[in-house]
């Protein structure tokens, strides 16, 4: 090796920015990722954070200060700087508190949708035959099933409240990890490391955690983040039906379906709490997404 080219090499090494600076030029270039990071990190401390970012408990009533305007109307005052609803209750410190519902049933229906769900696909990806025959029969059965009408008639029949919400959604909302999970494990598992892990002589269950999952997480990241946002607007629903999380829990589906009788003579009612639930439905599937980019096999150095 000459000198010249020793020195070419050595310049192009100190050239080549370190895996570091890579993940952070894809981190920091990356608008969707960047706005769904920073939208849910301030709900989540804002969930994490509301007995001191309240200013009011949000369930003291004061009927003497019925919807009270907000502080952009001429009579709005920072008492109350969101207004009170119907019932006299501070707006903003039942929005703050709203948000830990949400992301608790997001979080909540995620874990055990993605629980059942991933276990359920990479089953059927991975043994195939028979077992996968069963599966399939079962995610069939599942999407044949319309999942707001089932989940209306379950909570009417076992009485709405937050555990039962939760475990309905999980309980519903597996199909998506299931149908992915199983499409992304038959593509790898004929690969040369599977066939490598199964000569070595490891176990199906081995190979199942250490070789099939660890490859399949991007396409889950999608749609765990989907669930999240789908579980969210079905709470929102569900509650807005009057079937879902129960008064005087500060849900923001609810406090939609509270202020529909004054949307027109009071809009931001409906607004406020429409608003956050649109922002940090959006903000989750945009972190998703910027996840699933960022980890990407073809971005890896």
């Amino acid at each position: 090796m000459t000198l010249s080219t020793a020195l070419a090499e050595a310049e192009a090494r100190i050239a080549e920015p370190s895996p570091g600076a890579l993940l952070r030029r894809r981190i920091f270039g990356h608008g969707g990722f960047l706005f769904g990071a920073i939208v849910v990190g301030l709900v989540l401390a804002t969930a994490l954070l509301a007995p001191l970012l309240a200013p009011h408990d949000p369930y003291a009533q004061d009927l003497t200060r019925r919807v009270v305007n907000p502080i952009w109307h001429a009579d709005g005052t920072w008492r109350n700087p969101l207004g009170t609803d119907q019932l006299g209750r501070d707006y903003l410190s039942r929005l703050i508190y709203g948000a830990r519902i949400s992301l608790l049933i997001g979080v909540a229906t995620m874990a055990i949708s993605g629980a059942i769900g991933s276990a359920l696909g990479v089953a059927a990806g991975y043994f195939g035959g028979r077992v996968d025959m069963a599966i399939t029969f079962l995610i069939t059965t599942r999407l044949a099933m319309p999942v707001v009408l089932v989940a209306l008639a379950v909570v009417a029949l076992a009485g709405g409240s937050l555990k039962v919400v939760i475990l309905v959604l999980g309980f519903l909302l597996w199909d998506r990890f299931a149908v992915v999970t199983r499409s992304a494990t038959m593509q790898v598992r004929n690969l040369d490391y599977i066939d490598a892990a199964r000569a070595a002589g490891c176990s199906d269950l081995r190979v199942l955690a250490s070789e099939i999952l660890p490859n399949i997480l991007n396409p889950l990241i999608v749609v765990a983040t989907l669930e999240m946002a789908h579980a969210i607007l079905l709470e929102a629903a569900l509650s807005f039906l009057g079937l879902g999380v129960q008064p005087p829990l500060p849900s923001w589906g609810l406090m939609i379906s509270e202020a529909k009788e004054y949307m027109f003579f009071s809009p931001w009612l409906i607004a406020v709490p429409g608003a956050a639930l649109f922002l940090l439905v959006l903000a989750v599937n945009l972190l998703g997404d910027g996840v699933r980019d960022i980890a990407a096999p073809e971005n890896r150095n």
